[in-house]
């Protein structure tokens, strides 16, 4: 019997994950999932974390050292910092003509703000103590931040991406430097090690169903009162609209134009990592999976995927970028302030760089809105309206990240005539021959 294709696994393990949780929830096992089933999520979602590093400095140490040549790094360089900067201004620009079209924030009104003002009243403080120290921090320290002053340290956390990535850059332009037979052991190394890691990959794609079925299973135990979500259901539809429109449309299209891939080729090879991304609401966890499904499936060779998607998944946050974009309005909508085209032009500039500045973490964008928000003159506090939705909808935006840097990786790919055939590294080994 052929064996079921690992994206319809993990969809089957995604819903029976939900109507476990709605059943549990009925029966009132919330404190039975929460401790013995959702740890087993967890684990999965360490897991890829654990290697998302190692595949980091690994694939992308493989990928400049095999160029072999400075201008070939600045052309490839040059070239996915374009193609992300544009696709997050236009992510933007849809958010923000969607939620003035639709406008959800006349939707809600003042007794449902005002019970979710004192719901997640907390956690909205919170954000913003957070956004004010990074603001008071001056406006060159991202670009200090980049730089560490311990690579040690820097590797210790998932959070210091940025900083992991300026290392291994440095290191590679190095190895490309020195003379061939000097350098030939280290890459021999990492070339290696690479192997070991997307071998790790496949080993950990193994427990993809049950781990999103842990992770759903917890989320819906754990979700707010039906009403809260009723409530904000009309900026939810409108976020899933501008999502949906990237991620099924945008991107499949601009993958045709200048690739000539086709729509089935694209969504097919992708929908693993999309259906992790959604699981796990993280990039960075989502990495292994979506290099793995990049490089295999969908063509792109290693020295391009394993620069552009390490890059991709700590600088570009489309989703991101399209939801605190409509954030900032909705917010605005629900206290009654009109904004003039100038502050939302602001809000276009603002949400692209703050995009960038997201960590490749769960709610990392909710720290960010505030920034947007403050730029935007709209009441920080009114953070704690979405709270409620938040995660759902991160889960969402995490799909239009990831599914934005294949895209961009196909794109540059392309352009530089690195685009084959796919190789599908499948799971084959792990399963009985018949």
């Amino acid at each position: 019997m052929k064996k079921l294709a690992l994206h319809w696994q993990i969809l089957l393990g995604m819903l029976a994950g939900v109507l476990f949780g709605i059943l549990a929830t009925q029966l009132g096992w919330k404190q039975l999932v929460v401790d013995w089933v959702k740890p087993f999520g967890t684990i999965f979602i360490n897991l890829l974390k654990l290697i998302a590093l190692p595949l980091i400095v690994a694939s992308l140490i493989k990928g400049v050292s095999d160029l072999q040549d400075i201008s070939k790094l600045s052309k490839i360089g040059g070239r996915t910092i374009g193609i992300y900067l544009l696709t997050t201004a236009f992510a933007v620009l849809l958010g923000l003509l969607l939620v003035n079209v639709l406008k959800p924030g006349k939707l809600i009104n003042a007794e449902t703000r005002e019970q979710l003002m004192a719901s997640y009243g907390s956690d909205a403080a919170a954000r913003i103590a957070l956004a004010e120290a990074q603001k008071g921090k001056g406006p060159l320290q991202a670009l200090v931040d980049i730089v560490p002053d311990n690579i040690f340290g820097a590797a210790t956390s998932n959070g210091n991406m940025l900083q992991v990535i300026f290392f291994v850059l440095f290191f590679g332009i190095g190895l490309i430097l020195i003379p061939a037979d000097k350098s030939k052991p280290v890459r021999d190394f990492f070339d290696g090690l690479n192997e070991v890691i997307l071998k790790m990959i496949d080993m950990i794609m193994l427990a993809a169903p049950y781990g999103v079925f842990a992770l759903l299973a917890a989320l819906v135990v754990e979700s707010p009162s039906v009403d809260l979500f009723r409530a904000l259901l009309g900026y939810s539809v409108c976020v899933l609209i501008g999502l949906s429109i990237l991620v099924f449309v945008f991107y499949p299209t601009i993958v045709r134009i200048f690739t000539g891939k086709s729509y089935r080729f694209f969504m097919r090879g992708m929908a693993p990592a999309q259906l992790v991304a959604f699981s796990t609401s993280s990039s960075a966890a989502t990495l292994p999976v979506t290099m793995e499904r990049v490089q295999e499936h969908l063509g792109v060779e290693e020295e391009v995927a394993s620069f552009v998607l390490p890059v991709g998944a700590t600088v570009n946050m489309d989703g991101t970028g399209l939801y605190q974009a409509m954030a900032a309005v909705f917010i605005a909508q629900t206290f009654g302030m009109e904004l003039s085209l100038t502050a939302q032009l602001g809000i276009i500039l603002t949400a692209t760089l703050a995009s960038i500045g997201s960590a490749a973490v769960p709610s990392a964008g909710m720290v960010m809105l505030v920034i947007v928000l403050g730029q935007a003159g709209i009441p920080e506090a009114g953070l704690a309206l979405i709270f409620a939705v938040d995660r759902p909808l991160d889960m969402c935006r995490t799909i239009a990240n990831v599914t934005s840097d294949a895209a961009v990786s196909m794109i540059v790919a392309s352009s530089m005539g690195k685009l084959g055939a796919p190789k599908v590294r499948e799971l084959d080994d792990f399963y009985p021959k018949e």
